[in-house]
């Protein structure tokens, strides 16, 4: 039986959608390039790996997203197949891997990670947004997030971060935070610190607009720390440091941490 018009154009199509994402990966170290390839691979990525910027550029035609590293030795860089790969097939996402964050990134790459601060889930975060993109899936990247973690991730896991604008709307809050009143946390973005914790009263209302206004840093030394937050027992209290920082919309802001401290007995 004869095909229907347009049915093998749809099969063709459908085969394309189900066929792995392939991905170059180029690195002039060969253990980075066993470690991710083998993690992309567990995770669906049929991968091509190069360690030279020629036989990256040969790879070129054959894949869907280029993970490229920056520095590849003395005078060599992954930016240069950037360019070609812009240039060749505009439509190829790419991202850059590197140990310093340069401006002139933006105008190659469509993602840059940060060496030493962008792990492999941020990778892999990184490919699946691409992969949605290029399957015609809608997308939403939550920039948003991406940047207060980086800053919760330095913080460390016990630790509360809660980034405020200059009137007390949470912009971000970090798991612990959100852990110690049972919420998830998107429960916090937006609502306001002051509404939502009266108790915290004027006093905390006027240190986060000081701090974000003036750019200072407050640093509470009272061992009151912060109203809302639960305290175990007298010695039980939390050391309070508020610091100024530009929000992702380029506004003054504030983030609010806390770490729990045990006085010791006078």
């Amino acid at each position: 039986m004869a095909d229907q018009p347009g049915s093998r154009s749809g099969e063709v199509l459908s085969m394309a959608a189900k066929r792995p994402i392939r991905v170059l990966l180029l690195d002039d170290r060969e253990e980075n390039l066993i470690l991710r390839s083998a993690i992309l691979r567990q995770n669906g990525y049929e991968v091509l790996t190069s360690s030279s910027i020629e036989e990256a550029q040969k790879q070129l035609p054959e894949i869907d997203i280029a993970v490229l590293d920056y520095h590849l030795g003395v005078g060599k860089f992954g930016t240069d197949v950037a360019e070609s790969l812009r240039r060749e097939r505009p439509q190829v996402p790419i991202i850059i891997l590197s140990a310093t964050l340069e401006r002139k990134f933006g105008g190659i790459a469509d993602m840059h990670l940060l060496k030493g601060y962008s792990s492999v889930d941020d990778l892999l975060s990184a490919l699946r947004h691409f992969e949605a993109k290029k399957r015609g899936k809608p997308v939403v990247v939550d920039a948003r997030d991406f940047y207060y973690s980086r800053i919760s991730m330095a913080m460390g896991d016990d630790a509360v971060l809660e980034v405020l604008d200059r009137d007390g709307a949470w912009q971000y809050v970090n798991e612990y935070f959100a852990a110690l009143f049972e919420k998830k946390r998107d429960w916090f973005v937006g609502r306001n610190m002051f509404e939502t914790f009266p108790e915290l009263g004027e006093d905390w209302q006027e240190i986060i607009r000081t701090v974000a206004d003036t750019r200072e840093t407050y640093i509470d030394r009272s061992f009151r720390g912060i109203a809302n937050l639960p305290r175990k027992s007298s010695r039980y209290v939390w050391n309070v440091l508020a610091f100024p920082l530009k929000l992702h919309d380029d506004r003054n802001g504030v983030a609010l941490s806390a770490r729990v401290i045990e006085r010791k007995r006078t």
